[in-house]
């Protein structure tokens, strides 16, 4: 470093007064060893799950807290990356990142709805009705839809009016499984959002 001789004084004198401030007690106060912070995920529950946005499948650990009562919901209050996931390897994209928030919206939706044809409002209904509603609808359409025949007299068993898209969560068994239960209905159209 090239110095000449007026910076010298001047970095001595900086080094001098700071020193001295010290001296007369303008020093920081002194940080405690027993005045330790209890790490805020110590008593929380580890669950491991993956990222619901997109179709990379990115491994997350959420940390639930709660009194561990029957019945009683835990809350999240941290997620992170999974490190040891294959995909992500512990990073998370902005988006992945800002899950928690994601999780605490008030205008996140968390139970079924249905707009009946000719409303504009939806409503809220529960979900044995949701699932018997869906199971109700798929069969009258798959009675009134289905190929059994093509023009040749060939047994074809198509069902070409619904499709079906499985979820970025899933598994490469959830996705197996998936597609035999699809496929078994006869439905051709259909995709997997993630192929991992």
């Amino acid at each position: 470093m090239d110095m000449n001789r007026r910076q010298f004084f001047k970095v001595c004198a900086v080094g001098l007064g700071g020193s001295s401030l010290a001296a007369l007690g303008v020093a920081p106060p002194t940080a405690f060893a027993d005045q330790v912070r209890h790490f805020k995920l110590a008593r929380t529950i580890e669950t491991r799950n993956t990222c619901p946005y997109c179709s990379v499948g990115c491994g997350l650990i959420m940390y639930s807290q709660g009194d561990g009562a029957k019945n009683v919901a835990q809350n999240i209050i941290h997620i992170e990356g999974d490190a040891d996931h294959p995909v992500n390897r512990g990073t998370l994209c902005p988006k992945g990142a800002g899950l928690l928030d994601f999780i605490h919206s008030p205008n996140r939706l968390k139970y079924p709805e249905v707009r009946e044809a000719g409303s504009n409002e939806w409503k809220r209904i529960g979900w044995d009705e949701a699932l018997d509603r869906i199971a109700k609808l798929m069969k009258e359409d798959r009675d009134a839809n289905f190929i059994e025949k093509n023009d040749a007299g060939q047994t074809v068993n198509r069902w070409l009016s619904t499709g079906f898209l499985a979820a970025s969560a899933s598994s490469n068994e959830a996705g197996y499984i998936t597609h035999k239960v699809v496929r078994s209905f006869g439905i051709l159209g259909f995709d997997n959002q993630a192929r991992v």
